[in-house]
């Protein structure tokens, strides 16, 4: 099981979706090509995902909940995501 954020400070759902889809694809190549100035800040928070997933490489990511938590209209907030592997 995992928890955390993925986009901080301003939400970017397509990024945090692409980042999921990554992960349960297990597609490496997506996450290193994730472009590093989207990794900064609390989004850095990313890198943990990639590291948990290289990790459970040998498991498959069955269930991923993904909550997009806005604070504010500016788009300020969290992507928020929890998930587990079998």
């Amino acid at each position: 099981m995992a928890s955390g954020g993925l986009s901080h400070f301003t939400v970017d759902e397509a990024l945090d979706r692409e980042v999921i889809r990554a992960l349960r694809d297990k597609d490496a190549r997506a996450l290193e090509e994730l472009p590093r100035d989207k990794l900064n800040s609390g989004s850095c928070e990313i890198r943990n995902w990639i590291c948990a997933a290289g990790a459970l490489e040998h498991l498959n990511l069955r269930w991923v909940r993904y909550c997009p938590g806005y604070r504010t209209l500016a788009g300020t907030g969290t992507g928020l995501c929890f998930a587990s592997w079998s």
